[in-house]
């Protein structure tokens, strides 16, 4: 038998050990950018006013926050409950994933001192695609932090305010499953504005709001699978074999793969851009390996019972993650040219800073894990864990 609960143990293990230099380093150059200027820490310019921290912590980073909201879909609008003992996870991930992407966008505002007048309503950019972005993320990781609450509330006993979060716990599963839906397409309609600056096999002004919305799905579903397989690994043993859920969310993201492909070459062949995927210069190559890379996983599904293997399982997931974010990366960043002899290339500390977000969220996420019930553990194996150990600081 097997439910939430916390998994004990010590505290500061050595991921943690590994982790939190990273994360400490990340810190002090945050302080060091809000203090002396972004100029001291980016190699940001008036070419690329975003770049890494946009590009990856942000599109990226909440793209694999999704899983929470990818679940949401499955347990509460598809009605498949079997998948509930997954919702805990993705849920904290979901949080750790939107609050750092927040964060990004803050330390990546040239005067962040202005930001509180975007929460001023006689200050609000109503024509901005940015502001629905912002104003989606701003309340979704507010509804995630509820969603996530009966854990800390139902651990500390706090009956009176778990009964009233439970309450509305229906309208914050609608709502979370909504707002994902409307920034993470706007993000994708952030790009149409650069014009002819994106290379054209990915500019489309049709349709890059769905095919963002397409790789939050994929991303959202493959990191649940990836998460959950370190997790067992982990484990060894003590948590319960999900792999068959596991297994059923690969074949659901390998479909979502599928009709996210047909409908990438149903564009270029409709706008007449086809030929550019056939020149073999860099632009073509890239497409190709995007293609290639989410292709695996729906070969996996037709080499008979893969999926059903847990190295396939995890390999897939990876594959899924890495062709979404090669995407998100390639349409936002890697594709984009200024002109005007602008280049970028991000600067060591803005790869600290975005290994340091990476390195908080593990930190951050073991501790809980530990603390809290979160991960669904064998009931025998946690009481002889409690046994032996205890929780150790």
């Amino acid at each position: 038998m097997a439910s939430a609960r916390p998994l004990g143990g010590r505290l500061i293990s050595v991921p943690v050990l590994v982790f939190a230099p990273l994360a400490a380093i990340c810190g002090l150059l945050i302080l060091r950018r809000l203090i002396f200027g972004i100029g001291a820490v980016t190699d940001l310019n008036g070419g690329y006013p975003w770049g890494l921290w946009i590009g990856f912590d942000l599109l990226v980073g909440t793209g694999l926050a999704c899983g929470g909201w990818a679940l949401a879909w499955t347990v509460y609008v598809f009605n498949k409950g079997k998948y509930h003992p997954l919702v805990r996870p993705a849920l904290l991930a979901s949080l750790f994933g939107y609050t750092l992407g927040g964060l990004s966008i803050t330390i990546d505002m040239g005067r962040y001192w202005h930001l509180p007048y975007f929460f001023v309503p006689g200050q609000f950019n109503t024509s901005s695609v940015l502001f629905e972005t912002a104003a989606c993320m701003t309340v979704y990781i507010g509804v995630v932090t509820l969603e996530f609450a009966p854990v800390i509330l139902g651990y500390f006993g706090l009956k009176k305010w778990f009964d009233k979060v439970n309450k509305i716990m229906f309208f914050l599963v609608a709502l979370g499953a909504l707002l994902p839906m409307m920034h993470q397409s706007s993000m994708g309609s952030l790009m149409i504005v650069a014009g002819h600056k994106l290379h054209p096999v990915w500019q489309s002004y049709e349709m890059l709001p769905v095919f963002s919305l397409f790789t939050a799905f994929i991303m959202g579903f493959s990191i649940v699978i990836f998460e959950g397989s370190l997790v067992k690994a982990g484990l060894a043993g003590k948590a319960p074999d999900e792999r068959h859920l596991f297994t059923r969310l690969a074949k659901v993201a390998a479909v979502l793969i599928g009709l996210f492909i047909t409908l990438r070459f149903g564009e270029l062949i409709y706008n007449n851009k086809l030929h550019y995927v056939l020149h073999g210069d860099f632009y073509s190559l890239m497409f190709w390996l995007e293609v290639g890379i989410l292709s695996l996983p729906i070969l996996t599904l037709f080499l008979g019972n893969k999926f059903s293997d847990s190295r396939w399982l995890f390999v897939s997931a990876l594959c899924m993650i890495g062709g979404s974010a090669l995407w998100r990366l390639n349409y936002s960043i890697i594709m984009f040219e200024p002109g005007m002899g602008y280049d970028y290339f991000p600067s060591a500390s803005e790869l600290l800073i975005s290994i340091g977000f990476i390195s908080i969220e593990i930190c951050a996420y073991i501790l809980i894990v530990r603390l809290f019930p979160v991960l669904p553990v064998l009931k025998e194996v946690q009481e002889e864990d409690n046994a032996q150990h205890g929780v150790k600081a």
